[in-house]
């Protein structure tokens, strides 16, 4: 398991890295899909959360906060390097992709307690595995194709979103798959599964749905 995830989140970040390869600095300064942040915040974001991955790995068996100075100090750290250029958010992306490989590689047992969440390492691995798959789709500079894999985590994940007394049954239009979440009143939402879980962690999905979608929670 570990060995698969800490896979697909590199990879994952592989194919980010390629999508900005070519990005420009009036297209980092664009609006991302997120309400309020440009390209250049979620870039800004990719970037420190890898770090913060990265140093709960670095130090292993030590629960640090995965952000130094916390949360304030992630949000001022997005908020100063929004601005910077292409360039440099490709630098720092490949920077911070490099020193997560380098603490996976390092790790002795994924199953160290970690501050993050108060899990363990293996629970860093799936959440940046979904942080970049997530927000790479955020910055709209490209169609993304999410892996089966991924929708199979990130139901199980954003599971917590569909609300108490309803059973949401997600169909995918393009194969058998369907994800079945809670249980009471009976919903059912149908299109691509890309779509489906789009809507499920909060954004508008390109391709209209069939259904009559619940009021979500918050995130998890």
């Amino acid at each position: 398991m570990p060995a698969a995830v800490v896979d697909a989140a590199l990879d994952a970040h592989r194919r980010l890295g390629a999508l900005v390869e070519g990005v420009t600095d009036a297209q980092v300064a664009e609006p991302s899909v997120l309400p309020g942040w440009t390209r250049g915040h979620v870039l800004a974001h990719l970037a420190h959360v890898t770090e913060a991955m990265a140093r709960q790995a670095e130090n292993e068996g030590t629960k640090i906060e995965p952000y130094v100075g916390g949360r304030p100090g992630r949000d001022a750290a997005i908020e100063a390097a929004a601005k910077n250029s292409a360039a440099e958010h490709r630098a720092a992306i490949k920077a911070a992709e490099a020193r997560l490989a380098d603490a996976w590689a390092g790790v002795r047992d994924w199953n160290t307690p970690v501050a993050y969440r108060d899990g363990v390492l293996l629970d860093t691995a799936f959440a940046l595995w979904r942080e970049v798959e997530i927000h790479t789709a955020d910055l709209d500079l490209a169609p993304i194709a999410w892996s089966p894999a991924f929708h199979d985590h990130a139901v199980d994940f954003l599971s917590a979103r569909v609300p108490d007394g309803v059973q949401l049954t997600l169909v995918s239009t393009v194969d058998s798959r369907k994800w079945t979440i809670r249980s009471g009143e009976t919903s059912t939402l149908q299109g691509n599964p890309d779509d489906l879980i789009t809507w499920l962690a909060g954004r508008e999905p390109k391709n209209a749905l069939t259904g009559e979608p619940p009021e979500l929670n918050p995130w998890p």
